[in-house]
């Protein structure tokens, strides 16, 4: 850092809700205040604030005082598996051949962003869906952008950015992926990235913290977990091969505001341990990124807390 250069501002970290779906929202969100998060990924779903609840409006309102008395700030994000399908995981998707269904996944998307802004969110979470069968890239990419359309004119009314994941087996997988979707729509300004580490650990070229500052520009959203190269396994913090104080530095660097939620979803069995030790093993990487940065200390062996007796998380 140079003399002319400001310090970097303290990342802010989030945990989000659909590690924690055996817990009441309000248990959880008081869970994550006591633990001394920043913030929460909310996904909306049945069992928290449900998107097609008749008193959704109500219960919005509820939420956005429980989330102003504890003092976290929210992402929305809109992965719940099952919202509105039962019997099809994450569907219907932007993809799919009925014009009906999409609209359906549409719709969701819309309430999204009004409950987002209704809540005071930095940003709402999405993503593009698996190509269907029978289904060429092309007309997938056709039915996306068109798909987009009436959510993107929703975000910018509302001022929420709409933060698009690149997620591992779906149409829009990589950062090049949502480079492309970006030209395609013609670079509309709501349109932002939602950047899931573990995601850029399993198939992205680049190390993790040199993806983090080549989306730097259009990071709206961070999601973050330890993660193998080639698996696409949200693993607990030291459980996988993610080198995270350079990764947490290189996101302070680019001075990026919004949250940095872990993402553990498959964890929810125990999710208060796993929101427990998380935390502290995320402020130790980010010590030690800091500490780096300034010449103060060095790095252990394989750079992250788990190095370190006192680093591992794995509960």
């Amino acid at each position: 850092m140079t003399a002319q250069e400001p310090p970097a501002l303290p990342l802010r970290f989030g945990y989000g809700t659909n590690g924690l779906t055996d817990l009441r929202l309000d248990d959880a969100l008081g869970l994550l205040a006591d633990l001394g998060y920043d913030g929460v990924g909310l996904t909306l779903d049945h069992m928290h604030l449900d998107p097609l609840a008749p008193d959704l409006a109500a219960r919005t309102r509820h939420v956005a005082r429980r989330l102003d008395e504890l003092g976290l700030a929210v992402t929305v994000e809109t992965g719940a598996r099952y919202v509105l399908d039962p019997r099809r995981k994450h569907g219907p998707s932007l993809l799919d051949p009925d014009p009906g269904d999409r609209a359906r996944r549409v719709d969701l998307l819309v309430r999204a962003v009004r409950v987002a802004a209704d809540l005071g969110a930095h940003a709402v979470h999405c993503f593009s869906g698996t190509v269907p069968d029978h289904t060429d890239e092309d007309t997938a990419w056709k039915r996306l952008t068109e798909a987009f359309g009436p959510v993107l004119d929703a975000a910018s009314a509302a001022g929420i950015p709409l933060a698009v994941e690149p997620e591992p087996g779906h149409l829009l997988a990589t950062l090049a992926d949502f480079h492309h979707l970006r030209r395609a729509l013609g670079d509309p300004e709501p349109l932002g990235l939602t950047l899931d580490i573990g995601h850029c650990q399993c198939l992205e070229p680049l190390a993790p913290a040199d993806c983090v500052r080549e989306a730097a520009p259009w990071l709206r959203h961070v999601q973050i977990e330890d993660m193998r190269r080639g698996v696409h396994e949200h693993l607990p913090f030291g459980d996988g091969e993610i080198h995270f104080p350079p990764v947490l530095d290189a996101l302070a660097a680019t001075g990026y505001r919004g949250l940095t939620v872990v993402e553990l979803p498959r964890h929810s069995h125990a999710g208060p341990r796993f929101a427990a030790h998380s935390l502290p093993y995320l402020r130790r990487a980010a010590r030690l990124a800091a500490r780096t940065t300034t010449g103060t200390s060095t790095v252990p062996s394989h750079g992250d807390p788990s190095a370190t007796p006192e680093g591992s998380s794995a509960p």
